[in-house]
């Protein structure tokens, strides 16, 4: 037996690392506070380490869809896998040049990344570990993690980033651009 509630349990772990952040921030301005020249400059810099963490928390908590979606994705060594019931794939976060968000074949809002040689994968957003897209696309030239966190709580569908280098991208085999 519990003594929280399910839902309360969701949604502290779906906030645990932004309230891990805010008792970071609360440590940082307590010993900013104390008396002495060695702790207040400590408490700044924690404050602001604290401060950047939940800044970045918030951002890949709302990247996160709320699960439910079939299918995992795994992040390893700059390479994004999708692990889904009915196909998965592959894709080298190098080799990206276009990220889109389309609605896949049962109708669900995913993901599609989209290579420069190869078939696109395509990731529901509310699959199990599509958290871990927000910190594999952050290195990415030019991307805008905001925008592509809000394009994943949002009913909106289009291309969200394409590479600045690399030119426009082919036709894709299902004939979107």
């Amino acid at each position: 037996m519990s003594l929280i509630r399910p839902e309360a349990a969701r949604t502290i772990a779906r906030w645990r690392e932004v309230l891990a952040a805010g008792g970071v921030l609360a440590a940082g301005l307590w010993l900013g506070t104390r008396p002495g020249w060695l702790l207040p400059p400590v408490g700044a810099v924690l404050g602001l380490a604290a401060l950047a963490w939940g800044l970045v928390a918030l951002r890949r908590m709302r990247f996160a869809g709320k699960g439910g979606a079939p299918g995992v994705v795994e992040v390893v060594e700059g390479q994004i896998a999708y692990f889904g019931p009915a196909g998965g794939g592959f894709v080298a976060v190098g080799e990206i040049v276009e990220i889109a968000v389309i609605l896949d074949a049962a109708g669900r809002r995913a993901f599609r990344l989209a290579p420069a040689a190869g078939p696109s994968l395509t990731i529901p957003v509310e699959a199990e570990g599509a958290a871990r897209l927000h910190d594999a696309l952050a290195q990415l030239p030019g991307i805008d993690l905001g925008r592509i966190a809000a394009a994943s709580g949002a009913r909106t569908i289009g291309r969200l980033w394409r590479h600045p280098a690399r030119g426009r991208l082919a036709r894709a085999p299902d004939g979107t651009a």
